[in-house]
């Protein structure tokens, strides 16, 4: 996560929220009450409705859509305007979880908040995506100790290479019915791109 984080509080106002986000080339701010605990989160899209508004041919004028997004148009504040609750994660969450909320609620930076709901950093689709930078070798070292160690006694001998995040586990996986969990769980380590089995 980033742990610099550019916010506003709820009573920023639209052209301040706009001109944050230019300054700092980000599409989305975390709403802050109080001590710092993230009430909402005020994006690009939650602002787009106020300009769409002034459109001769808006949907926000078909009364379908009227009554969803007359608040969005006509509001002035980060409190109006903002998606609430914020979807946010915590500081201990795996990368893996983070990557599956943003992808489920499709949002492009989560908030990272502790267990009061105060904000800590934020995680976005390029530190999601970063993992896969991390190095063979490490993935290896972490598969070897973390998952084939402790599996030792129901495993045969099994040799393990790592090309590009790609797995390739050869040898003996022991009992065929073990083989899925064992993928799996190798699949959750951070960096992996794919198993390949070649017993």
């Amino acid at each position: 996560m980033t742990q610099t984080v550019v916010a506003v509080g709820r009573d920023a106002d639209f052209k301040r929220i706009v001109r944050t986000m230019r300054e700092w080339q980000v599409s989305a701010l975390p709403v802050l009450e109080g001590d710092g605990r993230v009430i909402g989160v005020v994006s690009e899209a939650d602002l787009l409705p106020k300009e769409e508004w002034h459109a001769q041919d808006s949907p926000l004028r078909r009364p379908r859509t009227y009554s969803e997004e007359l608040g969005k148009a006509a509001g002035g504040t980060a409190a109006d305007l903002m998606t609430t609750p914020a979807v946010t994660v915590h500081p201990e969450a795996f990368v893996s979880a983070a990557a599956r909320i943003m992808a489920e609620k499709r949002i492009k930076r989560l908030p990272v908040t502790d267990a009061a709901g105060c904000l800590r950093g934020i995680v976005s689709r390029s530190d999601v995506l970063s993992v896969f930078l991390r190095p063979d070798e490490e993935i290896a070292a972490e598969i070897r100790e973390s998952i084939l160690g402790p599996m030792a006694d129901t495993l045969g001998e099994v040799r393990i290479t790592v090309q590009e995040g790609v797995v390739t586990l050869s040898g003996d996986l022991g009992d065929s019915h073990f083989v899925p969990l064992v993928v799996r769980t190798v699949l959750s380590v951070e960096g992996v791109v794919n198993v390949h089995l070649a017993v």
